[in-house]
């Protein structure tokens, strides 16, 4: 342990490595995860005094506030309507709830203000809380060095406890006991709603042949149908396959919608699979590959950035634009770091990031009517920097409410910040570049050596505070999951009448749990539950991470 102690470095990044290794540890549908395992790990080598300078930890809690706000900025602002404040009453109902507990929990059993915080964290699941309580601690009138070190290690303490308990209650309840409770198979349930939402649009098709690929591309020798015209041929499949190209005598010709074919023409068809297969029926034998006929498809992430397509279905979107979305095929669409289903459907957002598969010029036409395309060249720092900078000095700002000072603090800053950046970044995609990558990396990076240093500080006081609430802590994460998960369930069954499958998604994001959401759509198959998870999941993650400052300023200094 004396290497651990002179080496921060080696310190960090050997709780990472250990803490890492433990989340990996299984037990039916529970997975502890990186993050609950660093630290457990971190508290464990921390309680052998090994301590790493706090101002590692205030860094790395900056940057990943800042990226989790800049991710999920522009589905924050895409959900403020309708549909997403519909779902948002989930989340609204998680953090008011949270709150109210922790404060009754706390005032009733004495507790001081680490460890009622630490029991809101982990309770709500959230790590980000920790950060945001700890935060505001440390800028609490008359509270001395050696008190804000032991009531911020009481909040890495009781979070590591109640966050534990919580996560298996939230897990069980949605992947396993809440659809019993619905007397549905989460599975057939979900397989049934997929089939409802496709509309029986084929060209939305869904991924399960993975043993074929979905888009093909085949030549075909004109032996019948001479006469038809391109837009004949393309007109019988809707927007399911392409001509791409056409030989007739070694020369290859345009493609444009009023050429007519001729026996004896070569044409390649691109497409998915089955239309492709129906059109070469129109025309006649496949053939080998036609040297020079060979078009190329390409691959490409696009982001979405107009707001004239968002909150539009792919459906309607393929119905009103359909000289931008010919020849084009949508196979995956990522919202907050989660792939969602691509359904006839499923409504796009602001920022949602597109992979489809085209020839170069149809992409580039899809992409300058849609988005941009999504570049992984480095990220820019001086709008990353100037984010934070500002975060942190709108978390400077202090409001008086009663005998109780409100700051948002750092954490509260630079999530907002981050928001907005992420948001405005979305709608100007021509600047500020944040690689959805590299913004993903550092939110990861920066939680974990967060948690990792905040877990060496907390180790030396862990033992006696576990055993002085060996009962409450384990209780209160199980209760503090229990109670607004179960209310979830009623008011989006009862009130809301949302659908079984999309529901348990959208519970497993009020508590913005990605171990649950993984577990659900591991019972169901099918990420379907995902349409739900991502609405509340972003609006928690704006709403829970808030309530640390807001907690300990109604809490007040209690040692």
């Amino acid at each position: 342990m004396s290497l651990l102690r002179e080496n921060a470095v080696l310190a960090v990044f050997a709780c990472l490595t250990l803490g890492y290794l433990v989340g990996k540890l299984r037990v039916g549908p529970i997975q502890l995860g990186g993050i609950c395992g660093t630290l457990i790990v971190s508290m464990l080598i921390g309680a052998q005094h090994v301590k790493v300078n706090a101002d590692v930890k205030n860094v790395a809690f900056a940057l990943f506030i800042f990226s989790l706000g800049y991710i999920a900025g522009p589905q924050f602002f895409a959900n403020l309507n309708a549909k997403g404040l519909r779902f948002g009453v989930l989340s609204v109902m998680e953090a008011v709830l949270v709150v109210g507990m922790a404060l009754a929990i706390g005032k009733g059993a004495g507790l001081d203000t680490g460890t009622a915080s630490g029991i809101l964290a982990g309770s709500a699941t959230e790590s980000a809380v920790v950060g945001t309580a700890q935060d505001a601690i440390s800028k609490l009138p008359g509270i001395t060095p050696a008190q804000t070190q032991e009531l911020q290690a009481h909040v890495a303490t009781a979070y590591s406890v109640c966050y534990l308990f919580g996560l298996i209650s939230i897990v069980l309840l949605t992947s396993q006991f809440f659809p019993m409770l619905m007397r549905i198979n989460l599975r057939d349930a979900s397989r049934q709603l997929w089939e409802k939402m496709r509309g029986g649009d084929a060209s939305l098709a869904d991924d399960e042949t993975a043993a074929l690929p979905v888009l093909v591309g085949r030549t075909y020798l004109v032996s019948q149908g001479e006469g038809s015209s391109i837009a004949d041929l393309e007109g019988a499949v809707g927007q399911d396959a392409s001509i791409e190209g056409v030989k007739r005598s070694g020369r290859v010709l345009d493609v444009a919608p009023d050429l007519r074919l001729r026996r004896g023409d070569q044409v390649l068809v691109v497409g998915r699979r089955q239309s492709v297969i129906d059109t070469g029926r129109d025309l006649g034998p496949e053939t080998p590959g036609v040297p020079g006929l060979d078009s190329p498809l390409t691959v490409r992430q696009v982001v979405v950035t107009d707001k004239s397509v968002a909150g539009h279905t792919l459906g309607e979107i393929r119905a009103h634009h359909m000289d931008a979305t010919e020849g084009i095929y949508l196979t995956g669409i990522q919202r907050v770091d989660q792939d969602i289903p691509v359904l006839r459907s499923t409504e796009l957002h602001r920022g949602d990031t597109l992979t489809v598969v085209g020839t170069g010029a149809k992409l580039s036409r899809f992409t300058g009517a849609f988005g941009a395309k999504v570049r992984t060249s480095s990220a820019d720092w001086i709008y990353i920097g100037l984010g934070i900078c500002l975060g942190v000095l709108l978390g400077m700002v202090t409001v008086k409410v009663g005998s109780a000072n409100l700051a948002l603090g750092t954490g509260g800053g630079c999530l907002i910040t981050g928001l907005i950046f992420g948001w405005f970044r979305a709608t100007r995609p021509t600047f500020g570049a944040y690689p959805p990558v590299a913004a993903q990396t550092m939110k990861d990076l920066g939680l974990s050596i967060f948690i990792a240093v905040t877990g060496l500080a907390a180790g030396p006081d862990a033992g006696p505070l576990l055993k002085q609430y060996p009962v409450l802590l384990p209780l209160s994460g199980i209760g503090m999951v229990l109670v607004p998960a179960f209310l979830g369930l009623f008011i989006g069954r009862k009130l809301l009448k949302i659908e079984p499958p999309i529901l348990v998604g959208a519970i497993a994001g009020q508590q913005c749990s990605t171990p649950a959401i993984t577990a659900v759509g591991n019972v169901a198959q099918s990420s379907v539950p995902m349409l739900g998870y991502t609405i509340t999941y972003t609006l928690s993650n704006f709403l829970l991470p808030i309530t640390g400052p807001l907690f300990v300023g109604v809490f007040g200094l209690h040692v």
